[in-house]
């Protein structure tokens, strides 16, 4: 059998463990448990993280590097107000639903720990993209687009709720789930708040 190098190993792992959380819950993610799902001993998994802790915080810093970087391009891009929200959603619920258990893991595990290091990654990840949004929004509001006596803030509090709701959605739905359908339909609701 072909030994797979470091960087691929990583990568099966990070997958194996959210793939425990999205299926069996938090309370099933143990080192064995996730050696089991690669098809390695636990000490093997220990070659590659130092703990299950640094696999989390990998997980969190991929989220930051692979969906927070991709929507700053969009936030930043001349698409209109509109397009831009759109985009900007969709391209984050695409993103939860091909990581299944992120959403757990970033709302359960760094927000329920005591980890400092966590903890700080998650607030750094979640503060980047409720900026990000309030940008956006904010610029439609500029633009005439959207109502200026809207509260950015509580706006921004609502957006990072629809995670949850699509938790909620996968969960119950599950192969009756439709992504797109729920982008739409989510967006249309954001829409009904921003309008003036």
């Amino acid at each position: 059998m072909k030994r797979l190098d470091t960087e691929t190993r990583q990568i099966l792992i990070k997958e194996a463990v959210l793939d425990i959380i999205s299926t069996e819950g938090m309370s099933k993610l143990s080192t064995k448990n996730i050696a089991l799902k690669v098809g390695v001993t636990e000490g093997a998994i220990y070659r590659h993280f130092k703990s299950k802790k640094a696999i989390l915080l990998s997980i969190i810093l991929d989220v930051y590097e692979n969906l927070v970087v991709k929507q700053e391009e969009i936030a930043i891009s001349n698409l209109a107000p509109s397009k831009k929200l759109f985009t900007f959603f969709c391209k984050q619920i695409q993103y939860l639903i091909k990581n299944k258990g992120i959403t757990i893991l970033l709302f359960s595990e760094a927000t329920h720990s005591n980890d400092s290091e966590l903890k700080k990654q998650l607030l750094k990840t979640l503060k980047a993209q409720k900026q990000l949004l309030i940008k956006i929004v904010q610029e439609g509001i500029d633009k005439n687009v959207w109502d200026k006596n809207l509260n950015l803030n509580d706006f921004s509090t609502l957006y990072m709720g629809i995670p949850v709701i699509l938790n909620i959605e996968l969960i119950l739905q599950k192969e009756k789930f439709k992504s797109d359908e729920f982008c739409t339909k989510m967006f249309y609701l954001l829409l009904k708040i921003l309008k003036k």
